[in-house]
């Protein structure tokens, strides 16, 4: 497929317009060289990691710093970094996979590893000049250094740009002196290059910095954290006193800071989600083998539906959230192949390849952190007793996956912040949003049809639904734009509320159109358990459009406005044909039980 010619959709844009099965990259799609790293990654993760996660848990930061240095051989490290910078110099999809796969074991060696190669390295190499480059990535990229990212601070978690650190220009103009203090902050134990965001004088931003980590030079750490999970992550405070910076070393831009660290941040969500997507491969798998070996009342007790319900649902919202990482995925790495087709540079390339996705990165961290959870929560129920003892790994799975939902943002603020940013993109007419929000109106005032469709053609019911449920994010979120305009960032439970629609729009219609890619060239007998998943999942998401859009509606709403958004919304979210989801869920879990964990 060439990807600078296929009908590619903007950021945001699904819910505006129709995508193609055939225009969307599934995991059907990876090339034999993104197996085979695939293959690499897993081998070293089941070798190392994974066959000695209780060091994890006994805080063996040593392990951590061990397990990294050798991901730095095999080139783990620098996947998406240049060729030129001794680097792999992978596309998006491929850097993708490798957080994937290399982060399911653990969260804590999954933590050091996107720490540094994310946060840690990427701001060098997208912002920093060539001189900058030439010196620290080839170091980043081979594992001879660690990095680590140096933002949150005691006043400044979420509202980044308030932080108080200072850097003042020494007298001779030679230096930056830094001073102030920072926390949480990931590798610190034993990085040797910091990303230092300060502000100098009264700067309306703040200003990146790149720090070597050299104690006779003003820099002290802070005793690691006693924390809920991630147990062998080393997680500081660190502390600058004045610490010398030479003036080369400003990272881009004086004032810069704050549009790096928010950049940073698009790139890091997605990843994130990619980093939770084993995890939940691992987890399903290590359930269900306990499921078909633990015997109660004669049976294993995979045997009974409370425990088929559960592993159903764990691994459709796998399914599901695999689906949607891969398909943002490659729509990024097309946008990035446009730019570079168009002149840009590699850094202006990667930047804005990423931004142009930020809401769909928002959705993939919100949807994906949580589904983790969810999956950690149910194999500890399906483990019993047992899951509670930290003698299994679910124990310390469930309380790895806990920090998914607060790092890269809080799953609160990238909920408003999804819809926040599409109503934007909407304003500058970057999206046509008010065209097709116009017309939902205008179809709310008129008679319903009621033609009985035909849904004989595989997913034609679903298709539709999906079709329907964006016209109930738009006849939501439209009316509650008209009505609060830009005081609309205040009403944030309404915000949160109209995201859940919109997330659980672009993960649903994700899933069906891979499964229907892959039914058209497999055949739909190859996707029988695929096309339950994809359909299991509609209603879900279906149930939930309806619980949200009526808790949204009935937030602002009075009157006959009030009746007829709420017949509307019945309306779109209406099956001809309900699915038997006790049947679906059984059809899935009897093969995911056969197979003795996920195997899609």
């Amino acid at each position: 497929m060439d990807t600078i010619e296929k009908d590619l959709t903007r950021g945001g844009e699904f819910l505006v317009k129709e995508t193609l099965a055939e225009n969307v990259f599934t995991p059907e799609d990876f090339s034999e060289e993104q197996k085979m790293m695939r293959d690499s990654a897993k081998e070293f993760v089941d070798r190392e990691i994974w066959a000695h996660w209780e060091r994890f848990e006994q805080k063996d930061y040593a392990y951590t710093e061990e397990c990294m240095r050798k991901a730095g051989e095999l080139g783990l490290l620098g996947v998406s970094v240049p060729e030129a910078y001794d680097g792999l110099g992978m596309g998006f999809v491929s850097t993708m996979l490798v957080c994937d796969y290399i982060s399911g074991a653990t969260g804590s060696f999954s933590t050091a590893f996107g720490a540094h190669t994310g946060i840690g390295t990427m701001p060098i190499t997208l912002y920093g000049n060539e001189e900058q480059k030439k010196k620290y990535v080839p170091k980043l990229a081979t594992g001879e250094w660690f990095g680590a990212y140096c933002l949150t601070e005691p006043g400044a978690g979420s509202d980044a740009n308030s932080g108080k650190t200072k850097a003042v220009l020494s007298d001779d103009g030679k230096h930056y002196l830094i001073s102030g203090q920072k926390m949480w902050i990931s590798n610190a134990g034993f990085a040797n290059l910091f990303i230092v965001f300060a502000r100098i004088e009264d700067d309306k931003n703040i200003t990146g910095f790149i720090v070597e980590n050299d104690p006779s030079n003003g820099i002290t750490l802070g005793d690691e954290e006693k924390k809920l999970g991630i147990h062998s992550s080393s997680t500081r405070q660190v502390f600058f006193n004045e610490c010398k910076v030479p003036v080369e070393n400003m990272l881009s831009e004086r004032g810069n800071g704050f549009k790096i660290a928010m950049n940073a941040l698009n790139v890091g969500r997605i990843k994130l989600a990619a980093a939770c997507l084993d995890a939940q491969r691992r987890i399903i798998g290590e359930a269900t083998k306990y499921a078909n070996e633990r015997v109660q009342f004669k049976t294993p007790i995979i045997n009974f539906g409370a425990i088929k319900s559960k592993i159903a649902e764990m691994a459709t919202v796998c399914y599901v959230d695999e689906s949607a990482s891969y398909r943002a995925a490659k729509d990024i790495e097309d946008r990035i192949a446009i730019r570079h087709a168009e002149g840009n540079s590699h850094q202006e390339a990667e930047l804005k390849g990423v931004e142009e996705y930020a809401i769909e990165c928002s959705i993939l961290k919100v949807a994906v952190s949580e589904h983790v959870q969810f999956s950690t929560d149910e194999g500890i129920q399906i483990f019993g007793g047992m899951g509670f003892s930290a003698d299994t790994p679910m124990e310390s799975a469930w309380r790895d996956a806990r920090i998914a939902r607060i790092y890269e943002g809080t799953n609160e603020i990238n909920r408003m912040l999804a819809v926040g940013m599409l109503v934007k993109k909407g304003m500058k007419g970057h999206i046509d949003l008010l065209g097709p929000a116009m017309k939902v109106a205008d179809e709310l005032m008129g008679i319903p049809s009621f033609d009985t469709p035909d849904y004989s053609e595989l997913f034609a019911e679903e298709k539709d639904i999906i079709k329907r449920l964006k016209k109930a994010f738009l006849m939501v979120a439209g009316s509650a734009v008209q009505k609060f305009g830009p005081q609309l960032e205040e009403h944030q439970q309404l915000l949160m509320a109209a995201s859940d629609i919109l997330i659980q729009i672009y993960m649903a219609e994700s899933a069906l159109l891979r499964t229907e890619k892959n039914a058209k060239r497999f055949g739909e007998d190859s996707q029988a358990i695929q096309i339950a998943m994809t359909k299991l999942n509609l209603f879900n998401a279906v149930e939930t459009i309806n619980t949200k859009g009526k808790e949204v509606i009935i937030s602002f709403a009075e009157g006959d406005e009030q009746r007829m958004m709420l017949m509307g919304l019945k309306r779109f979210t209406k099956y001809a044909n309900h699915p038997n989801v006790v049947a679906l869920r059984t059809q899935i879990a009897d093969k995911v039980a056969a197979e003795n964990g996920y195997y899609f």
